[in-house]
């Protein structure tokens, strides 16, 4: 076995590997770059080698910089983890001239099927079925149109070297496939220094299922189920899980074998996942193999109980898999949400700054799985409580810690584990109430709001979900009446906490005599209710006008950011954030302002006008901070509504901002090569 290995990666999924190789008594090193010097993965390592500056093109992807850390660290091994250099050939031919063991699969396999035209080729050879589209690589924007109209849009234009979303665009017409033609080649070329592009037929409707297989060199080969990965932005996936609960039994067992016989084909070990598109009648077709980890594989190990990052490394030493498919058991069910920082309320666009509070929920093992006492794995956590769920939480942040512009924008993948589809999903419903992420913008609010969703919540999603249930971007949630006389009620009987609090430290109350009133008015979500508060020393009994009563218990005190909180029983668990009159409560998605008046201030409140926001319409402000790449137009440009103006590039995405109607542009106040802040004018408009 290894004594020490490099990880040629950063963030959670370098913290990830970390976790297994130091379980098993390996020595780590990491790489970082200068934006990187104080982040998680150079902390966790027991050694650490500068490579270079903050972009990933000067640093991550640099082989000779990677190879010549491997030198100085004297490493016998290198974990790529997932983007960067792991299906990079070169990166393996390198590792393979040095005498290196690389944990991943031979080079000729990445060469094969890490390029997706010729993994394609070999698929249709190996009788896997596969979506119609130009194997070809594709020279301009012309011949990417002629080629859209020969297979009939819409059409996925894809980078041939991509992964996790970057180069890939969907092109419903000739003006969009010529657009989207250069923004993959752009983003392919920042993100893997490979340009080359090809299209497929973009099918309608689909599921989006994958496969995960495991292969040694002594011919073995298994697969493990499958991950559902439907719920996607952007082609990004954001909600997995595992298994997919649309598959039967037959289907999983045929999709299962095509994966090991491709896997096959090439001669492949290690741990590499066969991705399917599955349409609505359950016929699969071949997407791409992705030669390495993927993001999403810590569900299939919480239903597997196999540690993958475990296996490949004891592959790449040169074991045998101990693992025959007839011990391959999926037990239970598991979800992952990655948590981003993105900000769902502006459209998902990049947002970068200091972590001033990272409290992640606490991290669960789960019981016995059967009769004879088989603990599921939560990798890092060995120490963690058990209980019926799993919580799984892997992270390359820390509360005080920056999130860059340069790199992905993935700051966690938080899992839950339960017996069953609908104890895993509840359980994953409380642990992103109890996440706690302040300074910059994240998509928390709409990972809860997914979870809520009836048709997520039924299994029956697809990869046009986000599409088509938030057609025109998030807003947040609006809680049912349900829930909201939940919140309201809680809220009241914070307020009578807080209220106590005010009134002692301010030498209101003598010899303890009560001096807090009963009755209150709840404004939220435009609705009042009346409430009367009966108090004692367990808890509070809230009191509607309609007869109903809530009882709520809960330890909270002023001042604490996280209540949690039973309200008749059930538990909620609230974000809290003190304002004059009230609370900032979020819950389930809903981000709520929730005032709590005395019926004398309520009624007053009634008579007064609400502050109008400023005028900002003839303007375009910068929704994120980013690099100015290209400017669109000119000062003087007559522009339509849809009409590119700019295009900013931010985590390694491009994104173009286009005109909301037409105007005519009468002053650009910034340029290409700019570095631009979070609402910063970028033009006006006439």
């Amino acid at each position: 076995m290894f004594q020490k290995i490099l990880i040629a990666n950063r963030g959670e999924i370098a913290c990830r590997v970390i976790k297994t190789a130091r379980r098993m008594g390996i020595a780590t090193v990491a790489v970082y770059s200068d934006a990187d010097r104080n982040a998680l993965h150079v902390r966790m390592a027991d050694e650490a080698i500068h490579i270079g500056p903050a972009p990933a093109n000067q640093s991550y992807i640099v082989i000779e910089k990677v190879m010549q850390a491997i030198q100085d660290s004297g490493a016998e091994a290198v974990h790529p983890g997932y983007g960067f250099l792991s299906e990079n050939p070169k990166f393996a031919a390198a590792l393979e001239a040095a005498d290196v063991a690389f944990i991943g699969p031979p080079r000729r396999a990445i060469e094969a099927m890490g390029d997706k035209i010729t993994s394609k080729k070999l698929a249709d050879e190996a009788g896997v079925s596969t979506v119609p589209g130009h194997m070809g690589l594709i020279e301009d924007a012309d011949e990417a149109v002629r080629i859209a109209q020969g297979i009939g849009y819409p059409v996925m234009i894809k980078a041939s070297a991509g992964g996790g979303g970057k180069g890939m665009r969907i092109a419903w017409d000739e003006a969009e496939a010529r657009e989207g033609f250069q923004s993959s080649k752009n983003e392919a070329a920042n993100s893997f220094g490979d340009d080359r592009i090809f299209i497929e037929k973009f099918v309608t409707q689909p599921r989006h299922i994958e496969i995960q297989v495991l292969a040694d060199g002594h011919g073995n080969c298994i697969y493990l189920g499958e991950r559902e990965c439907s719920i996607q932005r952007r082609n990004q996936k954001v909600i997995e899980e595992a298994p997919s609960p649309f598959l039967d039994a037959a289907t999983r067992k045929a999709m299962g074998e095509q994966a090991v016989a491709l896997a096959q084909a090439v001669g492949y070990t290690s741990a590499g996942t066969v991705e399917f598109i599955v349409d609505g009648a359950r016929n699969f077709y071949f997407l791409e193999m992705n030669t390495r980890l993927q993001v999403e594989h810590p569900v299939t190990e919480l239903i597997t109980g196999i540690d993958l990052v475990e296996q490949m490394i004891r592959v790449a030493a040169g074991e045998e898999l101990s693992l025959r498919q007839e011990d391959v058991r999926l037990s239970g069910w598991a979800l992952e949400s990655r948590l981003y920082a993105e900000d769902p309320y502006r459209g998902f666009l990049p947002s970068i700054g200091r972590l001033t509070r990272y409290r992640p929920p606490p991290e669960q093992a789960a019981g016995p799985l059967d009769e004879s006492g088989k603990w599921l794995p939560l990798v890092g956590g060995a120490d963690a409580p058990r209980g019926d769920t799993a919580v799984r939480n892997d992270t390359g942040v820390f509360e005080g810690g920056e999130i860059s512009m340069y790199y992905d924008p993935m700051i966690a993948k938080l899992c839950t584990w339960g017996k069953d589809r609908d104890t895993a999903l509840e359980a994953m419903r409380l642990a992103l109430d109890r996440f706690e992420v302040e300074g910059i913008g994240h998509n928390l609010p709409f990972l809860s709001a997914v979870m809520d969703h009836p048709t997520f919540a039924a299994g029956e999603m697809t990869t046009a979900f986000i599409g088509e249930e938030y057609p025109d971007g998030f807003a947040g949630v609006d809680l049912p009446d349900e829930r909201l006389d939940r919140v309201a009620a809680a809220a009241a009987a914070m307020n009578r906490v807080v209220e106590i609090r005010r009134t002692r430290i301010s030498g209101r109350m003598d010899n303890h005599e009560r001096k807090v009133g009963d009755d209150w008015v709840v404004i939220a979500q435009g609705r009042e209710m009346p409430v009367t508060i009966d108090a004692d020393r367990e808890g509070a009994t809230v009191r509607f006008p309609d007869g109903r009563a809530m009882r709520v218990t809960s330890d909270w005190r002023p001042g604490e950011p996280l209540a949690r909180l039973e309200v008749d029983g059930e538990p909620l668990v609230l974000k809290v954030g003190r304002l004059t009159g009230g609370f900032r409560l979020r819950t389930r998605g809903a981000d709520l302002v929730v005032k709590v008046y005395s019926p004398r201030q309520a009624e007053l409140v009634r008579h007064m006008p609400e502050k109008e926001a400023a005028d900002t319409s003839r303007m375009l402000l910068c929704p994120m901070p980013g690099l100015m790449v290209k400017l669109h137009v000119e000062a003087g440009t007559e522009v339509q509504e849809g009409q590119a103006l700019c295009t900013i590039e931010a985590m390694k995405m491009e994104n173009i901002l286009r005109a909301e109607r037409r105007a005519t542009v009468s002053v650009i106040n910034a340029g290409e090569g700019d570095s631009l802040a979070v609402d910063e004018v970028i033009m006006e408009f006439e």
